[in-house]
């Protein structure tokens, strides 16, 4: 399957309006955003786990990062809840479930080869910093060979300058309403924006947080979709 597979161009999308597709487990059920290759692919999806769902132990070849947006994610190694971000390595395994269901945002494939440090942080108690703006708070997640992945948090009207994204950039918008010159982006908005993209992003009123990656389009992640 390719869907969104041009990595050139920009793409907009309201992760509520996508439709859901079964997995191979029952209850667990998927948004997909973007996608190279069949079962086993490069992909970003919404995931969804009815309440006491499971899926079986499966190995992550391509690495595995997630971002739980709501409820409780749960494996053989712990229990997390909603804005929790994981990274599982390649190579790494386990066996996920939820009691009583979740959503989230997951990246699979889009590891670098040399990538092998599991990542568990608490969104909820981790530190913020603050960001080049005033009204710019920035969560640092995860980075690793120039692509560099955060929450950030916008005070209501905050404007930041414009600026290019060499390697691309990708937010999911998990509150709040993000702006630019090209639009208005709900809770729920994916966008993916190409190499060498230029914007003037900004809030209105309701501020926003985002979860946002820069540096990944074009990067040399191991296999896609093999």
């Amino acid at each position: 399957m390719d869907l969104n597979s041009d990595f050139d161009r920009r793409v907009v999308q309201d992760a509520h309006d996508a439709v859901w597709s079964a997995s191979p487990l029952p209850g667990v059920d998927r948004r997909m955003l973007d996608r190279v290759g069949g079962e086993q692919a490069r992909a970003t999806s919404i995931v969804r786990y009815a309440a006491g769902s499971r899926f079986d132990r499966h190995v992550h070849g391509g690495g595995e990062e997630i971002l739980v947006l709501d409820g409780v994610f749960s494996d053989e190694h712990g229990d997390y809840p909603a804005g929790t971000y994981l990274r599982n390595p390649p190579g790494s395994s386990h066996a996920p479930f939820s009691r009583d269901g979740c959503s989230l945002f997951v990246k699979l494939w889009q590891f670098a080869p040399d990538d092998e440090e599991p990542v568990r942080i608490d969104t909820a108690t981790a530190a913020w910093y603050p960001g080049l703006v005033p009204g710019l708070s920035v969560m640092p997640l995860h980075e690793h060979d120039g692509v560099s992945t955060a929450l950030v948090r916008w005070a209501p009207d905050t404007r930041f300058n414009t600026h290019a994204h060499p390697g691309g950039e990708e937010i999911l918008v998990l509150e709040g309403v993000f702006r630019d010159e090209d639009g208005d982006y709900p809770t729920g908005t994916w966008l993916r924006n190409p190499r060498w993209s230029r914007h003037t992003p900004f809030t209105g009123p309701e501020g926003a947080l985002i979860y946002v990656k820069v540096g990944a389009i074009g990067a040399d992640f191991m296999g896609i979709g093999t």
